[in-house]
């Protein structure tokens, strides 16, 4: 079954005025079947490279002699920081075809890792790639009614789209081990892959909790700077997420600490052995699992330049989600897996701290209503398409 990814139109639209195009993400995640059904539509159609097989790189032993080969073609090269010297050729080639009037998208390049790749293109192909991350599979990609089970298994497209949940679970299960035993090292990383495993375990159970660096560095037997540093490592991977606080002054005590987020639901079931609905529904992580989820489909829905905090004081004001959109558009979103909404007094005092310009209540439930004269109450999905229309 293949599900059309909204991020297709988005890459399209980049490949009309960059004349490289960076897709972004974690393994499995989807990237390479997006680059191939893009690929499709390209004319002539595009030449695929990945750059994991050997036959694939020793194609490029003389890159710019293949690029010449195939310059009236797309190149898709896929795991692309594999091959790291490549990114000083890509420049020139483009510099060149630039200078011969050749504006359109050459390159399209898939990668794993967000820092290293940014880190290695930042100088060589400055003002010349884009990149846009891709996220999981969305809620807005799949029938309503099967939002649960995207819940339950997460966005890995092969994992949501198992035959059944114990198929999903088993998914998830040899997805954590080859990226713990096979993926991570690849990266450079020298660290033991039970270490890191336990690391995702305890954040799992703290889901949505504010990051204390110094509990985790004492519950694995480590330092904190080494916490910090595999921390680092789950964000540069896509595997985790932290929220920033919102810190503008407004002469409150601010908690300053990020909330941190397994980034896919499914995966953060998988570490806490939570097979089915029955299981996720009795345990304790819930209500944090349910919100990770609803905050990674909200923030894959608006744009790069658009930023997103928490809001917390010590005196109980809170805001599970802000969303700023310029110096005008501030969105306060309050989460909650309940079909009997009500605003706290936090929520309240909250939006009245960062002067908020619009209120909504995400819920569980298909109908919007008003619970409050500025305080709409929507679904997953509907706040989705709404912040399309917000932030733009």
């Amino acid at each position: 079954m293949m599900i059309a990814r909204e991020a297709k139109a988005e890459v399209v639209n980049l490949m009309q005025h960059f004349p490289a195009v960076g897709i972004l993400g974690p393994r499995q995640i989807g990237k390479t079947t997006l680059a191939l059904e893009i690929a499709k539509t390209t004319s002539p159609h595009a030449v695929y490279l990945d750059l994991e097989s050997a036959s694939d790189v020793t194609k490029l032993s003389e890159p710019e002699l293949y690029f010449q080969t195939h310059q009236d073609r797309v190149i898709i090269l896929d795991e692309v920081h594999r091959l790291p010297g490549i990114f000083t050729t890509l420049r020139s080639v483009i510099d060149k075809r630039k200078r011969e009037g050749n504006k359109a998208c050459q390159f399209l390049v898939l990668g794993s890792a967000s820092l290293e790749l940014l880190s290695q293109s930042s100088e060589s192909l400055a003002g010349r790639i884009s990149y846009l991350p891709l996220t999981g599979l969305k809620a807005t990609e799949i029938p309503i009614e099967n939002q649960d089970a995207l819940w339950l298994r997460g966005g890995f497209p092969d994992s949501y789209l198992a035959d059944h949940d114990a198929q999903s679970f088993t998914w998830r299960q040899s997805f954590l081990s080859t990226y713990l035993e096979r993926d991570v090292p690849q990266f450079g990383s020298r660290i033991p892959a039970a270490t890191l495993r336990n690391l995702w375990t305890m954040l799992a159970h703290v889901q949505g909790g504010l990051l204390n660096q110094s509990k985790l560095a004492g519950g694995l037997g480590v330092s904190v700077p080494s916490v910090h540093r595999y921390l680092d490592l789950l964000g540069d991977l896509f595997l985790i997420r932290k929220l920033q606080p919102w810190s503008v002054n407004v002469g409150k005590r601010l908690v300053k600490s990020p909330k941190v987020y397994i980034r896919d639901s499914g995966v953060m079931h998988a570490l806490l052995k939570i097979q089915d609905m029955d299981d996720l529904l009795g345990h304790p992580v819930v209500g944090y699992s349910w919100e990770g989820f609803v905050v990674e489909n909200l923030l894959g829905n608006i744009p790069s330049w658009a930023s997103s905090y928490f809001y917390r004081t010590s005196a109980g004001a809170e805001i599970d989600l802000v969303i700023e959109a310029g110096n005008k558009k501030r969105i306060a979103i309050e989460i909650k897996r309940s079909l009997s909404p009500s605003i706290s007094k936090g929520f309240q005092y909250g939006c009245a701290d960062i002067n908020a310009t619009h209120k909504y209540f995400v819920y569980p439930g298909k109908e919007r209503f008003s619970l409050t004269k500025d305080v709409e109450v929507v679904s997953l999905t509907e706040m989705m398409e709404e912040l399309k229309k917000i932030v733009r």
